[in-house]
């Protein structure tokens, strides 16, 4: 992404980031364009665990002070970052920017950031949805993934979540984004359900996961089921796994694998693929309880074909193949 205009650029089309192969400068330029910008109405992002010195919160601050409506959702009880969330907060709002926290039932651990635009044919709006937090420090040893596109209807969507957050308002129904505690798990299991259907048409059904924790129960028993209806399952869980691998006439056809290496792997990628009509999520959201019914998460399904294929050849096929730091669960 080198054009001059970052906006220009993204229009045109979706991109894919896989940090740190990709570099974070891309989303700090995109923010900092933003304070700048003329044309840039609004700025909503969230925020989980930040760097002390952070160049997001610096262009967030500009933006607030350049008259455009910024607000940041920030998490205070992301563990371990209280105190540094509280500061956090304070620095926002002597700057300008409107922070909303203290959400009392769940934490907010989606990775999100809508920039609003006017333009020539009518409001625009620029999406980034992800895994990793708008950290400066860890997106140079965390392995996350990061999507950016001005698809108007991911950006509708986006925008109407971010207002059901804020405004503590029920959010609508949506198409492209699948939102924990409201429909994620159920859109998961679904779609276990239509590959095992799609399956037992074919014999084509095929699922692949990468994420870090494997643990919720009717998930691991949707994987079984699916295992059982003779579904091959490649999975790349880099911490805490319940699923039991190899079970004869149980989990025989599911492979798990855990990399802990050079970077901590910390993206999340879906993969189904769905009567080679291939579906690709990612995002920020576990296969855990806590994450799917104690949490605001979101996974994205990518709604571009070309990147749907690179996210699956290029960065959750290439893990599944390691054959130097991959640890084979039995």
């Amino acid at each position: 992404i080198s054009e001059n205009n970052i906006f220009e650029t993204i229009s045109k089309q979706d991109f894919v980031l896989y940090h740190p192969y990709d570099g974070f400068d891309v989303i700090i330029d995109l923010l900092r364009e933003g304070a700048i910008d003329n044309d840039v109405s609004e700025i909503c992002i969230t925020m989980y665990r930040m760097d002390h010195k952070s160049p997001i919160v610096d262009a967030l601050i500009e933006a607030a002070r350049n008259g455009k409506k910024v607000t940041a959702i920030v998490e205070l009880k992301a563990k371990f970052d209280e105190e540094n969330n509280i500061l956090l907060v304070t620095k926002l709002r002597s700057g300008g920017v409107n922070t909303v926290y203290n959400f009392p039932k769940f934490k907010v651990h989606a990775k999100l950031c809508l920039i609003t635009r006017k333009e020539k044919t009518g409001i625009a709006r620029y999406s980034h949805i992800g895994s990793g937090n708008y950290n400066a420090v860890t997106a140079k040893i965390y392995g996350d993934i990061g999507y950016l596109t001005a698809n108007p209807e991911v950006g509708l969507e986006l925008a109407d979540l971010f207002s059901a957050i804020i405004n503590g308002v029920q959010e609508k129904e949506t198409k492209h984004l699948l939102v924990a505690p409201k429909t994620l798990k159920q859109e998961i299991l679904r779609r276990i359900d239509r590959e095992i259907s799609v399956h037992q048409k074919t014999g084509r059904g095929y699922l692949a996961f990468k994420l870090n924790n494997l643990e919720e129960k009717e998930i691991i028993q949707a994987l079984y089921k699916a295992s059982m209806a003779g579904i091959k399952i490649d999975l790349n869980v880099r911490g805490l796994c319940c699923l039991r691998p190899g079970i004869p006439g149980v989990s025989d056809n599911i492979s798990v694998i855990s990399i802990v290496g050079r970077f901590l792997e910390h993206a999340r990628i879906y993969y189904f693929r769905n009567d080679a009509q291939d579906e690709v999520l990612i995002g920020s959201s576990d296969m855990m309880f806590r994450n799917l019914n104690e949490r605001i998460e979101v996974l994205l399904s990518v709604p571009d074909p070309y990147l749907r294929q690179a996210i699956f050849e290029n960065m959750l096929k290439i893990s599944l193949r390691d054959n130097v730091k991959a640890r084979r669960l039995l």
